[in-house]
């Protein structure tokens, strides 16, 4: 099982993967980031991306004032940085986004352990699957993502998940 909690593996990956590795180091990213346990989440380290998936960094913050005020220091004199607060599924997030060359890169915050937030246990069991199904299986993943299908929906549609497929696949089986 690769380690998702470092972004190491995507320096042998696919030529995005590589390229992400180079944005997210030369720019140090997660170096700003780490004292907020930061992962890198989503399709690109799962190979599912589409042309413009965005690079998804999720963190932990136990101070969301501080969290604020480090994120708008740090990227706030990015191209198209915006900050906006949310409440998702009852628990307050901070979302940042900027570009960084022809990346969009989304920083989402919450007062929970990385490793125990719904974006890195998604990306977790949606890797099992694609470990146990055929190279068919990770491609129409990709085409019903071109077609407007977010990620879980996805994997939803062709698991044959009957409801909410963000939950369902919390539980998911392989």
């Amino acid at each position: 099982m690769i380690d998702f909690s470092s972004i190491t593996y995507l320096k042998t990956g696919n030529s995005k993967q590589v390229r992400v590795y180079e944005i997210l180091t030369q720019n140090k990213i997660l170096e700003m980031l780490s004292e907020f346990d930061p992962i890198l989440t989503g399709t690109i380290p799962i190979s599912i991306d589409i042309e413009n998936s965005d690079l998804d960094i999720i963190c932990y913050w136990t101070n969301k004032t501080d969290f604020v005020s480090k994120i708008s220091t740090a990227f706030s004199t990015k191209p198209e940085f915006k900050i906006r607060n949310s409440l998702i599924n009852n628990n307050e997030s901070v979302i940042a986004n900027f570009k960084i060359d022809s990346f969009e890169i989304e920083i989402f915050g919450q007062n929970t352990p990385t490793k125990n937030q719904n974006a890195y246990k998604h990306m977790l069991i949606e890797h099992q699957i694609l470990q146990s199904k055929d190279e068919n299986f990770r491609l129409k993943i990709i085409a019903l993502k071109q077609n407007g299908y977010k990620t879980e929906p996805a994997f939803g549609k062709l698991l044959g998940l009957k409801n909410d497929p963000y939950a369902e696949l919390l539980n998911y089986k392989i």
